[in-house]
Protein backbone atom coordinates (compact mmCIF):
# COMPACT_ATOMS: atom_id res chain seq x y z
CA UNK A 1 0.00 0.00 0.00
CA UNK A 2 1.02 3.56 -0.66
CA UNK A 3 3.19 4.32 1.85
CA UNK A 4 1.20 7.31 3.62
CA UNK A 5 2.10 10.85 3.30
CA UNK A 6 4.71 13.31 3.89
CA UNK A 7 6.80 13.02 7.56
CA UNK A 8 7.59 16.74 9.10
CA UNK A 9 11.55 16.17 7.58
CA UNK A 10 10.61 15.71 4.26
CA UNK A 11 7.94 19.18 4.38
CA UNK A 12 10.76 20.97 6.17
CA UNK A 13 13.45 19.37 3.15
CA UNK A 14 10.42 20.90 0.55
CA UNK A 15 10.64 23.99 1.63
CA UNK A 16 14.81 24.44 1.54
CA UNK A 17 15.35 22.21 -1.77
CA UNK A 18 12.00 23.35 -3.67
CA UNK A 19 11.67 19.42 -3.83
CA UNK A 20 11.41 15.98 -1.88
CA UNK A 21 12.14 12.67 -3.13
CA UNK A 22 10.40 9.58 -1.89
CA UNK A 23 11.55 6.62 -2.38
CA UNK A 24 8.51 4.17 -2.86
CA UNK A 25 5.68 6.06 -2.43
CA UNK A 26 3.66 3.45 -4.23
CA UNK A 27 4.33 -0.24 -3.78
CA UNK A 28 5.23 -2.79 -6.34
CA UNK A 29 1.46 -3.84 -7.03
CA UNK A 30 0.21 -0.22 -7.09
CA UNK A 31 2.75 1.00 -9.61
CA UNK A 32 2.24 -1.96 -11.95
CA UNK A 33 -1.39 -1.56 -12.08
CA UNK A 34 -0.81 2.05 -13.18
CA UNK A 35 1.87 1.23 -15.30
CA UNK A 36 -0.23 -1.87 -17.37
CA UNK A 37 -3.20 0.52 -17.62
CA UNK A 38 -2.00 3.27 -18.84
CA UNK A 39 -0.06 1.24 -21.23
CA UNK A 40 -3.22 -0.67 -22.18
CA UNK A 41 -5.76 2.51 -22.06
CA UNK A 42 -6.91 3.30 -25.80
CA UNK A 43 -8.56 6.54 -24.77
CA UNK A 44 -5.22 7.92 -23.23
CA UNK A 45 -3.44 6.79 -26.89
CA UNK A 46 -6.13 8.28 -28.71
CA UNK A 47 -6.18 11.42 -26.73
CA UNK A 48 -2.32 11.85 -26.60
CA UNK A 49 -0.83 14.93 -28.77
CA UNK A 50 3.08 15.51 -28.90
CA UNK A 51 5.43 18.43 -28.13
CA UNK A 52 8.92 19.05 -30.42
CA UNK A 53 11.63 20.62 -28.30
CA UNK A 54 14.11 22.37 -30.40
CA UNK A 55 16.34 19.45 -31.17
CA UNK A 56 13.64 17.74 -33.43
CA UNK A 57 12.90 15.12 -30.48
CA UNK A 58 9.26 14.29 -29.44
CA UNK A 59 7.55 13.91 -26.33
CA UNK A 60 3.85 12.57 -26.64
CA UNK A 61 1.24 13.58 -23.36
CA UNK A 62 -2.31 13.27 -22.33
CA UNK A 63 -3.83 15.90 -20.12
CA UNK A 64 -6.72 15.92 -17.62
CA UNK A 65 -8.34 17.98 -15.26
CA UNK A 66 -10.78 16.08 -13.29
CA UNK A 67 -9.51 13.05 -11.23
CA UNK A 68 -12.99 10.97 -11.98
CA UNK A 69 -13.23 7.37 -10.03
CA UNK A 70 -10.98 5.25 -12.21
CA UNK A 71 -7.65 4.07 -11.27
CA UNK A 72 -5.97 7.62 -12.18
CA UNK A 73 -8.54 9.52 -9.70
CA UNK A 74 -7.67 7.05 -7.22
CA UNK A 75 -3.81 8.15 -7.51
CA UNK A 76 -4.82 11.57 -7.39
CA UNK A 77 -7.42 11.29 -4.67
CA UNK A 78 -5.40 8.90 -2.30
CA UNK A 79 -4.97 10.69 0.87
CA UNK A 80 -0.99 9.59 0.97
CA UNK A 81 -0.92 12.10 -2.21
CA UNK A 82 -3.76 14.83 -0.94
CA UNK A 83 -2.40 14.93 2.42
CA UNK A 84 1.15 15.52 1.43
CA UNK A 85 -0.34 18.39 -0.95
CA UNK A 86 -1.94 19.64 2.16
CA UNK A 87 1.21 19.58 4.26
CA UNK A 88 2.91 21.32 1.58
CA UNK A 89 0.90 24.29 1.34
CA UNK A 90 -0.39 24.50 4.40
CA UNK A 91 -4.16 24.18 4.59
CA UNK A 92 -6.75 22.68 1.89
CA UNK A 93 -5.72 21.77 -1.68
CA UNK A 94 -7.84 21.10 -4.86
CA UNK A 95 -6.95 18.95 -8.12
CA UNK A 96 -5.51 21.23 -10.44
CA UNK A 97 -4.91 18.92 -13.43
CA UNK A 98 -2.83 15.45 -14.24
CA UNK A 99 -0.91 14.19 -17.08
CA UNK A 100 0.72 11.12 -18.36
CA UNK A 101 4.53 11.71 -19.78
CA UNK A 102 4.93 9.06 -22.29
CA UNK A 103 8.81 9.87 -23.43
CA UNK A 104 9.22 6.60 -25.47
CA UNK A 105 12.07 4.76 -26.64
CA UNK A 106 14.65 6.27 -28.54
CA UNK A 107 12.17 9.55 -29.86
CA UNK A 108 11.57 10.91 -26.83
CA UNK A 109 12.36 14.60 -26.87
CA UNK A 110 14.19 17.09 -24.31
CA UNK A 111 12.57 19.67 -22.45
CA UNK A 112 13.67 23.58 -21.39
CA UNK A 113 14.11 24.45 -18.35
CA UNK A 114 11.37 26.23 -17.43
CA UNK A 115 9.30 26.35 -13.93
CA UNK A 116 5.54 25.29 -13.41
CA UNK A 117 4.68 28.49 -12.26
CA UNK A 118 6.05 30.58 -14.84
CA UNK A 119 2.88 29.54 -16.96
CA UNK A 120 0.23 29.03 -14.62
CA UNK A 121 0.64 32.65 -13.17
CA UNK A 122 -1.00 33.59 -16.71
CA UNK A 123 -4.09 31.58 -15.86
CA UNK A 124 -5.02 33.80 -13.10
CA UNK A 125 -3.53 32.01 -10.32
CA UNK A 126 -2.10 34.91 -7.64
CA UNK A 127 0.09 33.08 -5.67
CA UNK A 128 2.68 30.04 -6.35
CA UNK A 129 0.97 28.32 -3.69
CA UNK A 130 0.82 25.08 -6.01
CA UNK A 131 2.74 21.40 -5.68
CA UNK A 132 3.67 19.22 -8.68
CA UNK A 133 4.10 15.33 -7.98
CA UNK A 134 6.11 13.08 -10.43
CA UNK A 135 5.13 9.10 -10.16
CA UNK A 136 7.24 7.28 -12.06
CA UNK A 137 5.78 4.89 -13.99
CA UNK A 138 9.06 3.46 -15.60
CA UNK A 139 12.27 3.70 -14.15
CA UNK A 140 14.19 7.28 -14.87
CA UNK A 141 17.66 7.45 -15.48
CA UNK A 142 19.95 9.69 -17.08
CA UNK A 143 19.83 7.74 -20.47
CA UNK A 144 16.06 7.78 -20.77
CA UNK A 145 15.63 11.47 -19.82
CA UNK A 146 15.16 11.83 -16.35
CA UNK A 147 14.08 14.68 -14.72
CA UNK A 148 16.88 17.39 -13.53
CA UNK A 149 16.53 20.50 -10.92
CA UNK A 150 18.07 23.03 -9.60
CA UNK A 151 18.62 22.60 -5.95
CA UNK A 152 16.79 25.67 -4.33
CA UNK A 153 16.02 27.55 -7.41
CA UNK A 154 12.33 28.28 -5.96
CA UNK A 155 13.82 30.61 -3.63
CA UNK A 156 14.14 32.83 -7.05
CA UNK A 157 10.71 33.30 -7.04
CA UNK A 158 9.05 33.70 -10.77
CA UNK A 159 11.34 33.55 -13.83
CA UNK A 160 10.48 35.51 -17.28
CA UNK A 161 9.48 32.86 -19.72
CA UNK A 162 9.58 32.63 -23.67
CA UNK A 163 8.96 30.06 -26.59
CA UNK A 164 11.78 28.11 -27.71
CA UNK A 165 10.61 25.36 -30.28
CA UNK A 166 7.13 24.51 -29.03
CA UNK A 167 7.76 24.67 -25.16
CA UNK A 168 8.17 27.86 -23.20
CA UNK A 169 11.24 28.30 -21.33
CA UNK A 170 12.48 29.99 -18.54
CA UNK A 171 15.10 33.10 -19.45
CA UNK A 172 18.30 31.58 -20.19
CA UNK A 173 20.50 34.44 -18.87
CA UNK A 174 19.26 34.36 -15.50
CA UNK A 175 19.15 30.52 -15.42
CA UNK A 176 22.43 30.54 -16.49
CA UNK A 177 23.26 32.29 -13.54
CA UNK A 178 21.46 30.40 -11.25
CA UNK A 179 22.80 26.65 -12.41
CA UNK A 180 26.87 28.82 -11.78
CA UNK A 181 25.35 28.66 -8.01
CA UNK A 182 22.92 25.75 -7.00
CA UNK A 183 23.55 22.18 -7.23
CA UNK A 184 21.97 20.60 -10.58
CA UNK A 185 20.49 17.29 -9.61
CA UNK A 186 19.40 14.74 -12.17
CA UNK A 187 16.30 12.98 -10.34
CA UNK A 188 17.24 9.20 -11.29
CA UNK A 189 13.73 6.69 -10.09
CA UNK A 190 12.39 3.21 -9.77
CA UNK A 191 9.10 2.44 -10.59
CA UNK A 192 6.88 3.90 -7.19
CA UNK A 193 9.02 6.32 -6.48
CA UNK A 194 7.57 10.22 -6.30
CA UNK A 195 9.23 13.44 -6.22
CA UNK A 196 7.23 16.39 -4.78
CA UNK A 197 8.44 19.88 -6.26
CA UNK A 198 7.31 23.52 -5.75
CA UNK A 199 5.77 25.06 -8.38
CA UNK A 200 8.92 27.48 -9.03
CA UNK A 201 11.83 24.86 -8.98
CA UNK A 202 13.68 25.04 -12.28
CA UNK A 203 13.47 22.02 -13.57
CA UNK A 204 14.06 20.23 -17.76
CA UNK A 205 14.77 17.02 -18.79
CA UNK A 206 17.13 15.43 -21.77
CA UNK A 207 16.11 13.20 -24.87
CA UNK A 208 15.68 9.97 -24.31
CA UNK A 209 18.00 8.44 -26.15
CA UNK A 210 18.14 4.48 -25.06
CA UNK A 211 16.05 1.63 -26.05
CA UNK A 212 13.62 1.98 -22.45
CA UNK A 213 10.57 4.31 -22.44
CA UNK A 214 10.31 7.01 -19.34
CA UNK A 215 6.37 7.22 -18.71
CA UNK A 216 5.90 9.64 -15.68
CA UNK A 217 2.46 10.60 -14.26
CA UNK A 218 2.42 14.13 -12.73
CA UNK A 219 -0.73 15.15 -10.05
CA UNK A 220 -0.68 18.78 -9.50
CA UNK A 221 -2.74 20.63 -7.03
CA UNK A 222 -3.50 24.14 -6.00
CA UNK A 223 -4.05 25.42 -2.67
CA UNK A 224 -8.15 26.06 -2.37
CA UNK A 225 -7.07 29.16 -1.06
CA UNK A 226 -5.26 30.44 -3.75
CA UNK A 227 -7.97 29.88 -6.38
CA UNK A 228 -7.65 31.88 -9.88
CA UNK A 229 -9.30 35.18 -10.36
CA UNK A 230 -10.71 33.95 -14.12
CA UNK A 231 -11.18 31.14 -15.86
CA UNK A 232 -8.70 29.23 -17.73
CA UNK A 233 -8.27 25.88 -19.35
CA UNK A 234 -7.45 24.22 -16.00
CA UNK A 235 -10.09 24.28 -13.48
CA UNK A 236 -10.81 27.16 -10.65
CA UNK A 237 -11.24 26.16 -7.03
CA UNK A 238 -13.18 22.29 -6.86
CA UNK A 239 -13.25 20.41 -3.85
CA UNK A 240 -11.51 17.03 -3.48
CA UNK A 241 -12.68 14.03 -2.65
CA UNK A 242 -10.04 11.82 -0.55
CA UNK A 243 -10.22 7.89 -0.66
CA UNK A 244 -8.04 5.52 1.28
CA UNK A 245 -5.01 4.30 -0.44
CA UNK A 246 -6.65 0.45 -0.24
CA UNK A 247 -8.59 1.95 -3.13
CA UNK A 248 -5.84 2.00 -5.62
CA UNK A 249 -5.61 -1.74 -5.85
CA UNK A 250 -9.50 -2.25 -5.23
CA UNK A 251 -10.41 -0.01 -8.29
CA UNK A 252 -8.28 -1.39 -10.38
CA UNK A 253 -9.28 -5.12 -9.69
CA UNK A 254 -12.65 -4.02 -10.25
CA UNK A 255 -13.27 -1.68 -12.17
CA UNK A 256 -10.43 -2.08 -15.34
CA UNK A 257 -12.78 -1.27 -17.79
CA UNK A 258 -12.87 2.31 -16.64
CA UNK A 259 -9.79 3.88 -15.89
CA UNK A 260 -10.16 6.83 -18.25
CA UNK A 261 -12.62 8.10 -16.01
CA UNK A 262 -11.52 11.11 -17.01
CA UNK A 263 -12.30 14.74 -18.60
CA UNK A 264 -9.16 14.58 -21.19
CA UNK A 265 -7.90 17.76 -22.24
CA UNK A 266 -8.50 17.48 -26.14
CA UNK A 267 -5.99 19.10 -27.93
CA UNK A 268 -8.71 19.78 -30.87
CA UNK A 269 -10.99 21.78 -28.95
CA UNK A 270 -8.49 23.26 -25.87
CA UNK A 271 -5.98 25.88 -26.67
CA UNK A 272 -3.83 24.97 -24.10
CA UNK A 273 -2.97 21.72 -25.61
CA UNK A 274 -3.51 22.70 -29.22
CA UNK A 275 -1.06 26.05 -29.22
CA UNK A 276 1.50 26.80 -26.58
CA UNK A 277 1.86 30.44 -28.44
CA UNK A 278 -2.10 30.68 -26.46
CA UNK A 279 -1.14 29.06 -23.24
CA UNK A 280 3.04 28.90 -23.05
CA UNK A 281 2.32 25.92 -21.19
CA UNK A 282 5.09 22.56 -21.01
CA UNK A 283 5.60 19.51 -19.59
CA UNK A 284 8.20 18.26 -17.14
Amino acid sequence: MARGPLTPDEVRRYHVDGYVLVRGMFDHAEIALLHRCAKQDKAMDDHSFGRADDQGGVVRLSLWNHPGDGIYGMFARCRSMVDSAEALLGGEVYHYHSKMIMKDARVGGAWAWHQDYGYWYQNGVLFPLLTSVFIAVDPATRENGCLQVLKGSHLAGRVEHILTGDQAGADAERVRELAARLDLVHVEMEPGDAIFFDANLLHRSDQNHSENPRWSMICCYNAARNDPYKDSHHPRNTPLQKVDDALILEVGATRFAEVAAVGWLDPERDSSASSLKDSGEVIS
